[in-house]
């Protein structure tokens, strides 16, 4: 399966200042990428406010109703430089899980992913059959592309700001995978899931219902990703050990870049052997700022 991934844009300098140029989703995720890409200079709101061409006091307001804490509080929760300290005791970490059955300890929000995998014959045949409903929603990453079937999410992509208008690349990302699937657009059908998958608040255990269609060896390595606890990371070789195939990091790395469900099956929290914060399918800027964004909620959290 040939699938094409977008490039990453490059750091953020300035923010457009044409009124009404880009939405507030758009706004926010230009500051989580400046913030994490400059946290080593500790830039203030009046800083961050001049980038987005708003006063500070609208630049504290927007960025907490959508993240949850303020940019002050984002900055000091980015923990980007020490991805290899995360690594440490990653083993241990993954083995508790396995050993104890957990389906993802310590996951974002307390959410709970109830999950199944379609048969093999499901996958074989491409998606035929299957009727899958798409719509696109802001979230701070970006615009987000949602695609779900009468069972559950299937599918979480991402749209650049720069191209929001232009948003035949994820979707076409995510038809490629199904090329058999019947595909319609149905914002309302998949917008409760956008607001719980994004939700700034716990969900109260609710289980989010996802639907994974893959091979089988993609879906044991997507249900190993969903065991790594939120604010911890773990390297190829830690999931092909668990898998009991020691000598397959690169065919789990290549598992991982096929993930469907970005940031709910958390592949952002899989790094390089060295820690180093490696390839995403969705660039790199964005793994990053789903990582401090995601610490930040820790850090609010506890």
């Amino acid at each position: 399966m040939d699938i094409v991934v977008p490039h990453d844009s490059p750091a953020p300098q300035e923010f457009p200042s044409e009124p009404g140029s880009l939405s507030d989703y758009a706004r926010i995720r230009f500051a989580i990428e400046f913030l994490t890409e400059h946290w080593r200079e500790h830039p203030d709101l009046d800083q961050l406010a001049a980038k987005l061409g708003l006063s500070p006091a609208h630049c504290q307001r927007l960025f907490k109703r959508w993240c949850g804490l303020s940019p002050k509080e984002f900055v000091q929760a980015i923990t980007i430089d020490h991805a290899r300290a995360l690594l440490e005791g990653s083993a241990s970490v993954l083995d508790t899980a396995f050993e104890v059955g957990l389906s993802g300890p310590g996951r974002l929000h307390d959410l709970f992913v109830d999950h199944e995998a379609m048969t093999p014959g499901d996958y074989k045949r491409r998606g035929a059959g299957l009727a899958m409903s798409y719509g696109f929603h802001p979230c701070p990453f970006g615009l987000a592309l949602i695609v779900a079937t009468d069972r559950g999410v299937c599918g979480i992509g991402f749209c650049d700001a720069q191209i929001a208008e232009d948003r035949s690349p994820a979707l076409d990302d995510m038809k490629r995978r199904w090329p058999a699937a019947r595909f319609a657009e149905a914002p309302e059908r998949t917008e409760p899931y956008a607001k719980s998958i994004f939700a700034p608040s716990p969900l109260g255990g609710k289980p989010l219902n996802v639907v994974m269609i893959g091979s089988d060896f993609e879906i044991r390595v997507w249900d190993a990703l969903l065991k790594i606890p939120a604010g911890r990371a773990c390297s190829y070789s830690d999931i092909a050990r668990h898998l009991g195939q020691p000598n397959a990091s690169r065919a789990v790395g290549a598992a991982v870049g096929r993930n469907p469900i970005s940031f709910v099956v958390p592949c952002h929290r899989v790094m390089g052997k060295s820690g180093d914060v490696t390839g995403y399918h969705w660039g790199v800027t964005r793994k990053r700022a789903i990582i401090g964004w995601e610490k930040g909620w820790l850090a609010k959290a506890y």
